[in-house]
């Protein structure tokens, strides 16, 4: 099988390069996207539109798609342009969108408050700063190894955030999503929650889960398994294309 693999907020595909190695040794293939506004195309900019054409550019026939964190917003864009080219799609510790909102609301919203809206970002906000262009960047190695990075030892953990990006947010805030063509393929797809993750609360997984309609699979892992347990994922990765759905997806 061949991965596909989309990277979340402030990262780039140098993230996957452990669980591609992995994934290889199982026998499969992997491939990274850089999306536009990071790693090699940190210069460019960052839209809903582009960072979809950039996936969609990258697919072949029979891909299984991997989206992490924000990149499972990416993803499922991605994967409404072109479904025909998906077999699988994994979200690991993703965001899903909800048809006809923007990306901080499809975020935010509660299965048991639907419209309302959760305003707290939480301690996270103080580790980041933001420059005169609107970019935010993670400027606190603390914080990184905190919400991102607590299961892995520190030279991994420093590595990881000496490569981290700016994360510019573009059309994503003020611009409503809507993926018909997602919600009507009702591909194949899995979500992964990491057991230890301090980015993605546990109420939006279980959302998440609960509108794919899938049973969850687990990682015991901080919100970056890629570089504290990369066999793992990879092994754990390959398995989740063995699974189907159990109920229809829930767009709203």
């Amino acid at each position: 099988m061949r991965f596909v693999f989309v990277n979340g907020g402030f990262h780039a595909a140098w993230c996957w390069e452990r669980t591609i190695a992995e994934l290889e040794s199982l026998g499969h293939e992997g491939f990274a996207v850089d999306l536009p506004g990071h790693g090699v195309r940190v210069d460019e900019e960052s839209t809903l539109a582009n960072r979809r054409d950039a996936i969609v550019s990258a697919l072949t026939p029979g891909d299984v798609l991997v989206g992490h964190s924000g990149g499972g917003f990416d993803a499922t864009l991605a994967a409404d342009a072109a479904p025909e080219l998906v077999t699988h799609i994994v979200y690991l510790a993703a965001a899903l969108p909800r048809e006809g909102r923007t990306y901080p609301e499809a975020m935010a919203m509660r299965d048991s408050e639907e419209g309302d809206f959760d305003a707290d970002v939480g301690e996270m906000l103080g580790y980041l700063k933001f420059d005169d262009d609107g970019a935010m960047w993670f400027a606190d190695f603390d914080g990184a190894w905190k919400y991102f990075y607590h299961d892995c030892d520190e030279t991994t953990a420093r590595w990881a955030f000496e490569r981290l990006g700016p994360e510019r947010f573009g059309d994503t805030t003020v611009t409503p999503v809507s993926v018909p063509a997602f919600w009507a393929a009702d591909l194949p797809r899995s979500f992964i929650r990491c057991l230890q993750d301090q980015s993605m609360p546990r109420w939006l997984a279980d959302t998440v889960t609960r509108r794919l309609g899938v049973e969850q699979l687990t990682i015991d892992t901080s919100h970056s398994p890629f570089l504290s347990r990369p066999r793992e994922l990879a092994e754990l990765l390959a398995h989740a294309t063995t699974t189907t759905p159990i109920a229809p997806l829930v767009p709203h």
